[in-house]
């Protein structure tokens, strides 16, 4: 028994020591990435990748410029890819949502069971806290079907519909109070549903309608599932989880929604990124890159520190950024088709970015 209890001990040293060389050489990593100039990071990125596409938007001083890289940084002109921008779609449901609580359609203060078919003398949560990710939902419930899509290959939240979601509105049960910050898809999905009660249109035409009409946005639009590089997230047209995520857009369209932020004088533009609730959200990687989630205003994430307003967004093969500084009329655009996970994610490029250009 005596020989067991040593073995156990020397078997739990051994796990706890190799723990700390682990963070120790992940903060030597974190210092040394940090330490480097996004210029330094696109080549790390670019290197000896046959397939990989990075599109980046710079505003500054009034003005757009644009860079197309390929393998081994090699620029490319004329030409145009479409990306998913994934959860950065949750800002164009947070802008349509603040213009219709201008227009007096919704209250950020209701409780959804206001919009949707929901038993009034429940509380869910508000729209504020949808917005905020402070509802208290989680990122997301399980369901069988995700496991049929992992199987597949598929999106994880296809063929998830919206009558599952609302099920799943009824069956969690919360408080009447601001939970702890947690990135909710699922929250946000709820909120899709609200705006198709309000607009009496399916969210897909609604916001497809939206980009074309109030934003301008040509190349731009939501559950396409097709563009001109590959691997792109299938979805069904009554799935639930479209507004988190599903928008395919260029880095032509994503600069020009950036300057909407900057430019715009409309009142209702500028309420999604005014702080609605203190977060300090930061894990332990984005603080040792200087990556701050201080506050968050309608989906925006405020880093107050540096004062920029910033997304960004992921699928399985796709990731993207994009932050601005209206102070110092400064915005950037990343967008890239490769999973987050690999190499240098385009949220760290685009954070060194913004600091390099407020220099």
């Amino acid at each position: 028994m005596k020989k067991v209890s040593k073995v156990l001990i020397c078997i739990f040293c051994v796990l706890f020591i190799a723990a700390i060389i682990y963070c120790i050489f992940k903060v030597i990593q974190l210092d040394k990435l940090s330490n480097m100039s996004s210029e330094e990071m696109l080549e790390v990125l670019t290197k000896e990748n046959s397939n990989v596409k990075v599109s980046i938007g710079v505003l500054k001083d009034g003005k757009s410029s644009f860079r197309i890289l390929g393998q081994n940084m090699k620029e490319e002109e004329n030409v145009s890819y479409d990306y998913e921008i994934g959860s950065i779609s949750k800002t164009f449901l947070a802008l349509m949502m603040s213009e219709a609580i201008s227009e007096g359609k919704i209250n950020m203060e209701d409780n959804i069971s206001k919009y949707l078919d929901l038993e009034s003398d429940i509380y869910y949560p508000t729209i504020k806290r949808l917005l905020t990710h402070t509802s208290g939902y989680s990122s997301y419930y399980f369901d069988s079907q995700m496991i049929d899509n992992r199987l597949s290959g598929a999106n994880d939240f296809y063929n998830i519909s919206k009558s599952k979601i609302l099920d799943k509105v009824k069956s969690v049960h919360l408080k009447d109070k601001n939970y702890k910050f947690n990135y909710s898809n699922f929250g946000i999905s709820v909120l899709g549903q609200v705006l198709e009660k309000v607009y009496n249109k399916d969210y897909t035409a609604l916001m497809n309608e939206y980009i074309k009409e109030n934003l301008k946005l040509e190349n731009t639009s939501v559950a396409t599932c097709k563009g001109n590089l590959d691997l792109y997230w299938t979805w069904d047209k009554d799935d639930g989880y479209i507004p988190a995520g599903a928008i395919i857009s260029n880095v032509y369209d994503m600069t020009k929604y950036v300057e909407l932020y900057l430019n715009s004088d409309k009142r209702y533009v500028a309420k999604t990124y005014e702080p609605q609730s203190h977060i300090d959200a930061s894990n332990f990687i984005y603080k040792r890159l200087g990556i701050n989630m201080d506050e968050i205003g309608m989906t925006w994430i405020i880093d107050s520190k540096n004062d920029f307003v910033w997304h960004n967004g992921a699928t399985g093969n796709f990731n993207s950024f994009v932050a601005f500084n209206r102070a110092k009329n400064i915005g950037v655009v990343v967008l890239v088709n490769t999973p987050p996970n690999e190499k240098i994610p385009s949220t760290v490029i685009g954070m060194k970015l913004m600091k390099e250009l407020c220099e």
